[in-house]
C-alpha cells in the first residue's frame, strides 16, 4: 500500500461514499447520486464538483469488492511503475477529458432531438474512465511478446460495445483508453547519460 497511496486512498474514500449509500433511507441515495454526477446539469452549475465528486462514487455499492479487484490489478501496478504524479495525471486527463466530450455528445444529440432532455439529468459517475486510462498505459508496462496480444484484448473490450451499443458511457471509455495510451511519453525514463551534471563547486564552495 505504501508503494500505491494514491490508488489506496481513492479505494477508501469508494468504500466510504458505497457505505453512505448503502445505509442511506430511500429518495437520499438518488440524491448524492445526482449531486455528485457529472451530466449536463451539473457541468452547467457546478462544474467542478461534478468532475470531481463523479470519480469518488459507485452507483451500485454490491460492486465495491470488484472495483477493489480492478484497483489492484489496474490502478497499483501503473502507480508503483510510474510513481503517483504521472498516474494520476493520466487517469486525472482521461476522467476529465471523457467526461468533457462524453457529455458534449449528449448536448448536441438533445439539440438534434436525438435524445430526449432528460438525458441531461442521468446520473453519470464511477471510475470506469480512469480504469481504462491505467489498462491504455499499463500497455507499455506488458512484456513485448505479449503486449500486442494485450492491445488487442483491450481494445476490443472497449470498442465492442461503442460499435454495437454507441452510448456516451462506452464512448468515454474507448476515448480513456487511448488517453492512456497517448501517455507514453510519461512511461520513458531518462537515460543514463541525461542525468542531471552537478554545477562546478567555485573556489569557495564547501
Amino acid at each position: 500500500m505504501r508503494s500505491s497511496p494514491g490508488t489506496h486512498l481513492w479505494l477508501a474514500v469508494i468504500a466510504v461514499t458505497s457505505l453512505t449509500l448503502a445505509l442511506s433511507p430511500a429518495g437520499l441515495d438518488t440524491y448524492f447520486l445526482h449531486r455528485n454526477s457529472s451530466n449536463l446539469h451539473q457541468l452547467a452549475h457546478h462544474p467542478v464538483r461534478a468532475l470531481l465528486g463523479s470519480a469518488f462514487w459507485i452507483e451500485d455499492p454490491a460492486d465495491l469488492l470488484l472495483y477493489a479487484v480492478l484497483f489492484e490489478v489496474l490502478h497499483a501496478p501503473v502507480e508503483r511503475w510510474l510513481g503517483t504524479a504521472k498516474w494520476l495525471f493520466t487517469v486525472a486527463t482521461a476522467h476529465i477529458a471523457a467526461t468533457l466530450v462524453s457529455q458534449q455528445v449528449v448536448l448536441l444529440a438533445i439539440r438534434d432531438h436525438d435524445v430526449p432532455r432528460s438525458m441531461a439529468h442521468v446520473v453519470d459517475i464511477g471510475v470506469s474512465y480512469g480504469l481504462a486510462a491505467s489498462a491504455g498505459i499499463l500497455t507499455y508496462r506488458i512484456a513485448r511478446r505479449w503486449r500486442p496480444l494485450y492491445l488487442a484484448a483491450a481494445v476490443a473490450f472497449f470498442l465492442v460495445p461503442l460499435l454495437a451499443d454507441r452510448t456516451y458511457t462506452d464512448l468515454g471509455h474507448a476515448l480513456s483508453l487511448a488517453i492512456g495510451l497517448a501517455c507514453y511519453p510519461l512511461t520513458r525514463r531518462p537515460a543514463a547519460h541525461e542525468k542531471p551534471v552537478a554545477p562546478e563547486q567555485g573556489p569557495g564552495a564547501h
